[in-house]
């Protein structure tokens, strides 16, 4: 309450407008208050990894809410600073950007953004994502979103010490003011730790690019030596989930950062093409060569000039402003020419491509075009791994979706191939999933996940909140039942694999310059043949429901007890009709011959015959739906929703093994019929070239 009431007042004050006032509240002892507020930040952001360093160890609801409540912190402190640099004040805004660049995003944020160990870090790397992305989404200062930018594109050889700002961006002693004076002594533990983290030192930034034995191409992570961007890239190409999905928000963050120079993005990889196009007409219409020149090319390249005149004028900055020494060793423009030879793309590379880039001597820099190519060869990298979640490669279909709407010459034919090539895979997966647990459902899914794949694709913004990447990962269904076996791990495991082969399948249209359809291409179902089991017992679409009388022509008589000591007869019959199935257990009525029963189920896990009684037939019986659809991980105020869940298990005895084993080769057939069905269904999603033709 009182927080909330100083801030209104001083607000009201920063927005009178009045020349005195401005001067009054942006020269010392007064600006002390915007430093010391910098400094709270700071302290704020330390604590936050602290609590998700805790909660990592101690997954629980509690953790969840501990560290919601610290990002609403921290959240609330960063829409502070927006209001009192919207107040319009230079001074404060550059008092505030400077110290925010000083004290948190040079020494703490990009130190810890390392794939290699660093002795005591200050923040975490997914912490220092999380915090990156804040900073640029809600401070929305200019000058603030472009150094950040530079200073991604080439590590300092050296990050500079903690220091204080003034408001005219000189360098503020320890003892100009009591409160910072005051704020050393009482942090002098942490302050040691910072300055130790400010002197690691990260060399240059280097192409890193590798290509794996598979062809897959990815970033050199044997080096502990990365530039920041590098290393955003190098967690895409070989991260854990986590890591992937945090650098996928920078680089979305990046991408939708308004505040910074399409110069900039264009040098950071991560342009959007229409913007590329856009620029290069405005550059024809008024005349430019080079616009002319690249508009009408068939290999448009990212600008004759290499790195813009702008990034050069933030490189100054660096190095006068925040005495940042940006290194880019000539070594590193070799390392790209390797790797453009391995791919065999090299004569696609114009000389124009690598130009000089002068900060502290002559140094060399490299072309957006080059640092596209990295962007596309880690987002093609990520595409082809196995070990990250459908979600996080979802995030990675939206990034490449804004860069690559329209076919390009940057999207070459070895990433099309590898594309293929992990769809390919996945289809496999797809296959096998025709004959597992939830199979009758699987055209549903496909059909489902298509539709909310090409809606994530296509948004305007990513789905999740960065903040996500921060919360205890959730329990999965087949951890809270204990069993892979289960029924709940199998459909999860099944959505998972769906998720993955939609985004590919969309990926490949996209690449190719098509436009997605609003359904996949899905053959309809076929007549029910004349002598089939669900035929004669008089079934007919949509299938069977409880209490619906059937012929119990092809029913086997069996007994079975729902509870202990209460057996009852039935007759047994499995049918499938079309891509579904059903164990249906009929009973016999008097006065009516034919009637089902409430006991119903859909699927089967799996059925087998007892090894001492071998007229019992034991069957693992699933849900008739997915109990975990659509059902989001988190609930009110984060708390983690969990399920215990079971699958339910029957026991049928028959009257001899002849027809325990009828039985059997009854379930077995229709399974088989039923698989089939499913695969033709999908037979042309499947081939890939026949699904992405235009119609």
């Amino acid at each position: 309450m009182i927080r909330t009431a100083v801030r209104a007042l001083t607000l009201n004050i920063y927005h009178v407008g009045d020349d005195a006032v401005n001067r009054f509240v942006s020269r010392a002892p007064h600006a002390d208050y915007f430093l010391n507020l910098v400094k709270f930040f700071r302290d704020q952001c330390i604590h936050l990894n602290l609590v998700v360093s805790n909660a990592s160890k101690n997954l629980g609801v509690e953790s969840t809410s501990t560290i919601l409540s610290a990002v609403d912190e921290i959240e609330d402190n960063l829409y502070y600073f927006s209001d009192v640099v919207s107040a319009g004040i230079p001074d404060v805004g550059r008092l505030i950007m400077d110290s925010v660049l000083r004290l948190l995003i040079f020494p703490l944020i990009l130190p810890s953004l390392r794939i290699g160990a660093v002795k005591e870090p200050s923040l975490g790397a997914v912490t220092s994502l999380y915090l990156l992305c804040c900073i640029l989404r809600i401070v929305k200062i200019k000058d603030l979103a472009n150094t950040v930018a530079a200073a991604l594109l080439y590590c300092p050889d050296t990050f500079p010490r903690n220091s204080e700002a003034e408001p005219n961006g000189n360098m503020l002693s320890h003892g100009s003011s009591d409160a910072a004076s005051q704020y050393s002594d009482e942090n002098n533990c942490t302050s040691e730790s910072d300055a130790r983290s400010s002197e690691l030192s990260v060399l240059t930034s280097s192409s890193s690019l590798n290509h794996q034995p598979n062809g897959v191409p990815g970033h050199d992570c044997g080096s502990t030596q990365f530039a920041p961007r590098e290393a955003l890239l190098s967690f895409v190409t070989s991260g854990d989930d986590v890591q992937v999905s945090g650098s996928l928000n920078v680089l979305a963050t990046l991408l939708q950062t308004k505040e910074l120079d399409e110069s900039m993005v264009d040098a950071l990889g991560i342009l959007p093409q229409r913007k590329q196009h856009k620029k290069k007409l405005l550059q024809a219409l008024v005349g430019e060569d080079s616009g002319e020149e690249q508009l009408f090319s068939s290999e448009s390249s990212g600008g004759k000039d290499g790195i813009s005149g702008e990034l050069d004028i933030y490189l100054q900055k660096l190095k006068a402003r925040y005495h940042v020494h940006v290194v880019f060793h000539p070594s590193d423009v070799n390392a790209i020419f390797n790797c453009f030879l391995i791919q065999g793309e090299l004569s696609k590379l114009n000389s124009q491509d690598y130009v000089g880039v002068s900060c502290a001597s002559p140094e060399v820099g490299v072309s957006p075009r080059v640092h596209r190519f990295q962007v596309l060869d880690a987002l093609v990298s990520l595409f082809c791994r196995s070990n990250i979640s459908a979600e996080t490669l979802w995030d990675g279909g939206w990034l490449l979706r804004q860069l690559l709407p329209y076919s390009e010459a940057e999207f070459n034919s070895r990433h099309l191939r590898l594309l293929k090539d992990s769809f390919r895979n996945c289809t496999n997966h797809v296959i096998e999933e025709t004959r597992g647990t939830w199979s009758d459902l699987l055209v549903t899914t496909i059909c489902d996940e298509w539709r909310k794949c090409k809606r994530a694709i296509e948004a305007s913004s990513p789905r999740k909140d960065p903040k996500f990447v921060l919360l205890p990962p959730n329990k999965s269904a087949s951890d809270e039942n204990a069993s892979s076996e289960s029924s709940i791990a199998a459909g999860e495991r099944m959505c998972e694999t769906v998720k993955v082969f939609v985004l590919l399948h969309h990926l490949h249209i996209f690449s190719l310059g098509r436009v997605l359809p609003d359904q996949p291409p899905v053959l309809p179902a076929v007549d029910i043949p004349e002598n089939s089991r669900a035929k004669n017992a008089d079934v007919n679409p949509p299938g069977v429901k409880p209490n619906t009388e059937i012929n119990l022509a092809d029913a086997v008589p069996c007994r079975i007890a729902f509870e202990r000591g209460k057996e009852r007869h039935f007759h047994f019959v499995a049918l499938s009709m079309g891509t579904s199935g059903w164990l249906v257990l009929a009973e016999e009525l008097p006065m009516i011959s034919r009637r089902v029963l409430s006991e119903l189920q859909h699927h089967w896990l799996d059925v087998i015959i007892d090894d001492k009684h071998p007229r019992w037939l034991h069957l693992r019986i699933r849900p008739s739906s997915f109990p975990f659809a659509d059902t989001p991980k988190y609930g009110a105020h984060g708390k983690v929703k969990s399920k215990n869940l079971v699958d339910g298990r029957w026991t049928l005895a028959f009257r001899d093994e002849e027809s325990c084993k009828h039985a059997l080769s009854m379930i077995l057939e229709e399974v088989t019929l039923q698989s089939h069905e499913v695969e033709r269904s999908l037979r042309p999603l499947l081939e890939l070239d026949r699904s992405s033709s235009p119609s």
